[in-house]
C-alpha cells in the first residue's frame, strides 16, 4: 500500500512530532509532505490562488492509497498549516471536483501530539468528517503526549507499530 504523510507544524524539522514523522517515514518507506515547504494560501471563493502549490499537494494525495496527517495540538485544534490545507480541500469540491472524486476509497488516518494527557474533545471531527465527505475510509488515530514526564520513546515506537498494523492494507 502506498502511504503519504502530510505533516503540518510550526516546529519545522525539530521536536517530538518530527521524530514521529521520521520514524513513520522509515517504517512505511514513504514520502513526507512538510506543509511548511509549500506555498499555498487559505481557501478563496474566487479561486485567485488556483496556481499555488495546493494543486501539487492534491495530486500527491491522489497517488497515495493511505494518507496520514500528523500535527501537534495548538490551542485545542490542528496546526494552522494543516487547518489552511484542510480549508483548501474545498477546491476539490468545486472547480477541482474530478480530483476530489478520486479520493474515494482511499484511507485516511491521523496522529496528533501535545503536552496534555489526552487529545481535546472533538479534535478528530474534521478528520472523520473529511474522510466521510470524500468517501474515504477513516482508519483512526493515535494521540501521543509529549510531556517529558510521560514520554517514553520505546512506548511511542510500540504504539506507532500497532498503528501501522491497523492501517487498511
Amino acid at each position: 500500500m502506498k502511504h503519504l504523510i502530510i505533516y503540518g507544524s510550526s516546529g519545522g524539522t525539530s521536536g517530538k512530532t518530527w521524530e514521529i514523522v521520521k520514524h513513520l517515514q522509515t517504517k512505511l518507506n514513504t514520502e513526507v509532505i512538510n506543509l511548511s515547504n509549500y506555498q499555498y494560501s487559505y481557501f478563496d471563493y474566487t479561486h485567485a490562488n488556483k496556481d499555488d502549490d495546493f494543486k501539487i499537494l492534491a495530486l500527491k494525495m491522489l497517488e497515495a492509497e493511505c494518507i496520514i496527517f500528523i500535527t501537534p495540538v495548538y490551542w485545542y485544534s490542528m496546526s494552522g498549516q494543516l487547518k489552511v490545507f484542510f480549508d483548501r480541500l474545498n477546491d476539490l469540491t468545486s472547480f477541482k471536483k474530478p480530483c476530489g472524486r478520486q479520493l474515494k476509497d482511499k484511507s485516511m488516518a491521523f496522529i496528533a501530539t501535545g503536552s496534555q494527557k489526552e487529545l481535546p474533545i472533538g479534535f478528530e471531527i474534521p478528520f472523520k468528517g473529511t474522510a466521510e465527505y470524500f468517501d474515504m475510509f477513516f482508519q483512526g488515530y493515535i494521540y501521543i503526549c509529549t510531556d517529558p514526564e510521560s514520554f517514553s520513546q520505546n512506548e511511542v515506537n510500540h504504539r506507532l507499530t500497532d498503528f501501522i498494523e491497523r492501517l487498511r492494507i
